[in-house]
This record gives C-alpha cells, structure tokens and sequence, in this order.
C-alpha cells in the first residue's frame, strides 16, 4: 500500500525558510548532502576504501540507507521500536531477520 503525503510549503525570501502553511510552523533547513557526501568520499579515501565495488563506499551507503529506511518503516508499521517489550507475545511481533538480497542499479546488496 502506497501513502501519498501532500503537505503545502511556502518558502519565504526574507530570511530562507520553510514553512508549513497548514500549521505555521517554520521548518528546520535540510541537511547540505553536497557536504556529507563529500565527508564521507574524504573518509573512505583516508581509510583506503574504494568508492565503487562490492566492498566500496557507494555499496556500502546504498546498503545501510535501504536497510534504516527497512527497519524505520517496519517500526512505523507494527507501533513499536526493536526491543520494545510492548510488541511481545503479539500476532505480529518481530521474531528476527534473515538476510535478504536487493538487485539494484549498483549490483546485488545482502542486506
């Protein structure tokens, strides 16, 4: 099932802010990817990882980003957090995980 989110954002000149013009609220900036990519490349070099290749930078972060956003929304799904003592002994608890294989643009990811 797909949940479309329509939310209405107006951007103001004065002072470069979101806000959200059903509620007001003025939105914090989003994070500058353009910086965190480039602290990541500069890691990977500093520790000799390539940025390409089963093992490289880009496989590595395309992996964990899809697995979060896996987790995040199974979390959102079944109401509560891993570990979470509320989601024992229920019809739909989390009872573990076993590694699951993505075909994506990049290759294969086991995640």
């Amino acid at each position: 099932m797909n949940h479309v989110m329509s939310t209405e954002l107006k951007t103001t000149t004065e002072q470069s802010e979101t806000v959200d013009l059903r509620t007001g609220e003025v939105l914090p900036a989003p994070p500058n990817i353009t910086a965190v990519a480039e602290q990541l490349v500069a890691a990977a070099r500093g520790q000799g990882i390539e940025r390409t290749g089963p093992n490289g930078l880009l496989t590595g972060l395309t992996r964990q980003v899809l697995q979060s956003a896996l987790e995040a929304e199974l979390t959102e799904h079944l109401g509560y957090d891993p570990g979470d003592r509320v989601g024992k002994h229920t019809p739909n608890s989390r009872n573990g995980s076993t590694p699951k294989t993505v075909r994506t643009e990049i290759g294969d990811l086991t995640i």
